[in-house]
């Protein structure tokens, strides 16, 4: 695999919000550049394209369809599961763990904080703050897949996927891999299904997926579904994180 580390810019309202708490180093945090790992896979060697499928389960319900439609096709998928979801899916986990065979489970946290420093909210949802608090989430997120899986996650991913500079070795300390992603199926489970289809049989070799299992009630989740139909039409190979070897590249 190929990784490497976006950059993005808090925007204007969190630099807005800084200056209203009047205090230089908030307004230092509010400005900090948040990475987006960028994360594909090795070119395939016999000219079939290769993607690796990852779906969220942050906190929410159970999209069970999604989760049928790739036991029933026999596609392998990377399902990252908060604790909060373990804890109030009881029925969905039963469902993913049936199919061990299919499905590998990585880490999305304790209660879907994302691993960023500060004073401030990304996308709606307030954030660690420190890194005691990110390695807080992190292990007790590692811990609930432990105790429903018998296994330990070996891939991290947080909450909305944005990463202090700090954050990264801070969880890779802990021995996690980072799972980002290079194709955005879903926006968060906020796109028309046609638009998910779209964006989904573009998919070059090499992508990541990454899309969304905990909205049942989205039209997105029909769009996951026929995308990854689109993808098998074009004699697509989907493979989990976990059967595959990671590389790093720098920034």
């Amino acid at each position: 695999m190929g990784f490497s580390r976006r950059r993005l810019l808090v925007g204007s309202g969190a630099l807005a919000l800084a200056g209203l708490m009047g205090v230089s180093a908030q307004r230092a945090e509010a400005s900090e550049e948040l990475l987006e790992p960028r994360l594909v896979l090795k070119s395939s060697t016999d000219g079939r394209r290769t993607v690796a499928l990852t779906l969220d389960a942050c906190p929410g319900g159970f999209d069970a369809k999604i989760i049928s439609a790739l036991v029933e096709w026999r596609v392998p998928a990377t399902i990252f599961m908060t604790g909060a979801w373990i804890h109030s899916n009881p029925t969905g986990l039963a469902a993913i763990l049936a199919h061990r065979d299919l499905f590998a489970i990585g880490n999305h946290g304790a209660h879907h904080v994302p691993a960023v420093l500060g004073e401030r909210h990304i996308y709606g949802i307030k954030v660690a703050g420190d890194l005691s608090a990110i390695r807080d989430e992190v292990g007790r997120g590692e811990e609930a897949i432990l105790a429903a899986t018998g296994a330990r996650p070996v891939w991290y991913r947080g909450a909305t996927a944005l990463y202090s500079p700090a954050a990264l070795p801070a969880i890779e300390g802990m021995g996690f891999s980072i799972a980002g992603f290079s194709l955005n199926a879903d926006m968060g489970a906020s796109l028309p299904a046609a638009v998910v289809v779209s964006r989904m049989r573009q998919a070059k070799d090499g992508e990541v997926i990454i899309a969304h299992a905990n909205q049942p009630n989205r039209p997105s989740g029909f769009g996951v579904i026929a995308g990854v139909r689109a993808l098998l039409d074009q004699d697509v190979t989907f493979v989990r994180l976990d059967s595959m070897t990671q590389s790093i590249a720098s920034l």
